[in-house]
């Protein structure tokens, strides 16, 4: 027998209204948030990233398309990774249904990753993925937009994600990167920190010199702007499967890791 409350329909629905009331305050909430986002001022970018992309070489304009807006997802996937990280796969599994749409609203959406273009392009082949996804392999493009760091960056404990000093998040654990680094440098790393980085081919402090984000660009009068950017669960409302999960009976119901690339889950029969 079930050990969570129960009621009669009449009470339930009586829960349900009172609930309804929160959720409307949540989502008007959630529209004010995008008004301020929409109101940050913008910065100017007048350094010359360059990228490479299944139509050769390309500036930051070239990734608009043509279009005056352009939304980036920091996709993890370092040049020693041997695939890109699951939690971004299982975001960017979302990706092909919106770009389209996104596209005929003068929205370009792609990911950007340091991994070389072939092993970015060998992965979207395995995974299925159409939308665009260019190599900054080389740039200081991932670095200055806050998703990659250094070795040396480690050692020192220099490290600045999603706004504050010292602490990266890996999607939904909180880790400290400095600590870990050092902890997994003296020691073998705990088993949240060997799953996660083998499944990517690398060490734990590899692993995490990359780290989860997504920018927003417009392009106006030939001039390219910053105008957005969130890190860590910032990110949770790209995550698809969660927002169904936090609508389920059980939410989100979690014990460490245990999302897999889509290829990768036994099939239940």
């Amino acid at each position: 027998m079930t050990t969570h409350t129960t009621a009669t329909r009449e009470k339930w629905l009586d829960a349900r209204l009172a609930l309804l009331q929160a959720e409307k305050e949540h989502t008007r909430r959630g529209d004010e948030l995008a008004r301020q986002r929409q109101a940050l001022p913008w910065v100017r970018v007048d350094k010359d990233y360059r990228f490479d992309t299944e139509a050769g070489q390309a500036t930051l304009k070239d990734l608009f398309q043509g279009r005056s807006q352009l939304l980036v997802y920091h996709f993890m996937f370092g040049p020693d990774y041997t695939a890109g990280c699951p939690s971004c796969s299982a975001i960017a599994d979302g990706f092909n249904g919106s770009v389209v749409h996104l596209a005929n609203h003068d929205v370009t959406l792609g990911c950007v990753s340091r991994a070389p273009l072939a092993k970015l392009q060998a992965y979207k082949q395995r995974m299925g993925w159409t939308f665009p996804w260019a190599s900054s392999l080389g740039s200081d493009f991932n670095y200055d937009f806050g998703v990659a760091f250094t070795e040396e960056q480690q050692r020192q404990g220099g490290i600045d994600y999603n706004y504050s000093r010292g602490s990266v998040s890996s999607r939904k654990d909180d880790i400290d990167a400095v600590e870990a680094a050092k902890a997994a440098a003296a020691s073998p790393a705990n088993e949240f920190q060997n799953q996660i980085a083998a499944s990517v081919g690398v060490d734990w402090p590899t692993y995490i010199r990359e780290t989860p984000g997504m920018s927003a660009f417009v392009l106006e009068d030939d001039a390219v702007y910053h105008t957005y950017s969130a890190y860590a669960r910032g990110l949770d409302g790209l995550w698809g499967m969660y927002q169904w999960l936090d609508r389920a009976p059980l939410g989100r119901n979690e014990k460490g890791i245990w999302w897999r690339r889509h290829d990768e889950y036994k099939t239940r029969q």
